[in-house]
């Protein structure tokens, strides 16, 4: 695969500014165990390889068991998942994959019970953002591991 653009170098205001947003999940109330997972699956349904092997290897970083990363695309069969990560995850998959009439009110009542207002912000500025990358990384065809040296990820040690 060849990269189209490379967005990082063309539009660096908006990179860096993209970055802020994405930087600013430091600040979030929602555990990094979780948002490595929202950030993955919604990789996973939009296609996005660069985001995909990028957060899997951060997360695998942080202490991640790679049978949870195996997981995660059948997450709702799984008994490796908390029921406040199930929630995340079925938020992340609402919202990357709006519904024609918007969220459910069953589902943002299932989703509440596992999160304050305040979490369930955060949770969803997570989700946007990673939806963000993932549509210019797609749209451009970003090479996955190519940024690998630059966030420090190879010390994953995936090949």
């Amino acid at each position: 695969m060849t990269q189209r653009v490379n967005y990082m170098q063309q539009s660096p205001e908006f990179f860096k500014k993209m970055m802020e947003f994405s930087n600013a999940e430091k600040e979030s109330a929602i555990e990094e165990k979780t948002l490595h997972l929202v950030h993955i699956r919604a990789s996973q349904l939009n296609g996005c390889g660069f985001c995909l092997d990028m957060h899997i290897k951060q997360a695998k970083i942080q202490g991640e068991s790679e049978l949870r990363l195996y997981h995660l695309p059948i997450w709702r069969e799984s008994n490796l998942f908390l029921p406040r990560e199930r929630a995340a995850l079925a938020w992340t998959e609402i919202l990357t994959n709006l519904p024609a009439h918007g969220v459910p009110d069953e589902v943002y009542d299932r989703v509440r019970t596992h999160f304050t207002e305040k979490e369930l912000s955060d949770l969803t500025f997570s989700v946007m953002a990673i939806n963000a990358w993932n549509r210019i990384n797609v749209a451009f065809k970003t090479v996955p591991g190519s940024a690998d040296t630059a966030f420090g990820l190879t010390k994953a040690g995936l090949k």
